[in-house]
């Protein structure tokens, strides 16, 4: 009979949890679709309502010493030659949104190009509102030689510091040891 127990205890320990998951799924549920809807309702209005255009200058590829052997990090390309453009919607919150498209040379040397959507939360410290600082993100396609130009998509964090129409706007590609581990740069110039 303590055995018949303890399965009961069980069962409603295991039960009980389980009856509050359609709840909580529902309110994920709930985020995701608003996260997709502003998402989505973010894109279009700034394909169909640019504020600017963009010129972007790629300037700086940095693979972090701490994550690559000396003979990996002789052989990379740390200067990405390319061009990019782009166009810029700036909410009524001030905050940075932006359409790109943009080919540089990659690591190996080889053309990548990559497309996205960016959202930068957008801050004025000073007195002079032309200097801004920027974080946010990016979601967009890339494609690699390395990978022969399999379309990848990519979701990387964004950080920039600007004054007026220039800024200098970067990412960080995480990885692992002798892989990804990668700051890069660009100048933005929106005119």
């Amino acid at each position: 009979m303590a055995l018949t127990n303890k399965r009961v205890i069980l069962f409603i320990i295991l039960l009980v949890p389980i009856r509050e998951v359609p709840a909580a799924m529902a309110n994920q549920t709930s985020l995701l679709g608003n996260a997709w809807n502003t998402l989505t309702d973010n894109v279009s209005q700034t394909w169909n309502e640019p504020q600017h255009y963009d010129l972007f200058i790629p300037a700086i590829t940095w693979h972090a010493r701490f994550a690559y052997d000396e003979e990996k990090i002789e052989k990379y390309n740390e200067r990405p030659w390319g061009l990019g453009f782009g166009q810029t919607r700036w909410d009524d919150s001030g905050n940075w949104h932006g359409l790109y498209l943009m080919m540089f040379k990659d690591s190996f040397n080889k053309w990548e190009p990559i497309g996205g959507y960016g959202w930068e939360k957008t801050w004025r410290p000073l007195t002079d509102d032309n200097f801004h600082i920027g974080l946010g993100y990016t979601l967009g396609v890339t494609a690699r030689d390395n990978w022969n130009y399999i379309p990848l998509p990519v979701i990387l964090p964004l950080a920039s510091v600007g004054y007026g129409p220039a800024t200098f706007q970067m990412t960080y590609i995480p990885g692992t040891y002798n892989n990804g581990n990668v700051y890069f740069a660009w100048l933005r110039f929106q005119f």
